[in-house]
């Protein structure tokens, strides 16, 4: 078993509102040296498969049919085998 996560943000040509909204509480809060704040999305997904090779191929495949908006998007995994329990 794999365990499979999923790191989703804004590409950088977009604009990402709930994170200027946050930079601009953070300012208000005199953190003005906080210079930038993106916000995303993030996901666990647990998969059976034999080869990581194949899992990973799946997760991509699952991340560009679903997970992610590929128009506005980037992201990123990281997949980690499991001990059987």
């Amino acid at each position: 078993m794999y365990l499979a996560k999923i790191y989703v943000t804004y590409k950088p040509s977009i604009l990402d509102p709930k994170g200027e909204s946050i930079k601009s509480a953070l300012h208000r809060l005199a953190y003005e040296n906080v210079a930038d704040v993106t916000m995303g999305k993030y996901f666990e997904l647990k998969l059976t498969g034999v080869d990581q090779d194949d899992v990973a191929a799946q997760v991509k495949d699952i991340c560009d049919k679903l997970l992610v908006n590929v128009n506005m998007e980037t992201y990123r995994f990281e997949i980690e085998a499991l001990e059987a329990v």
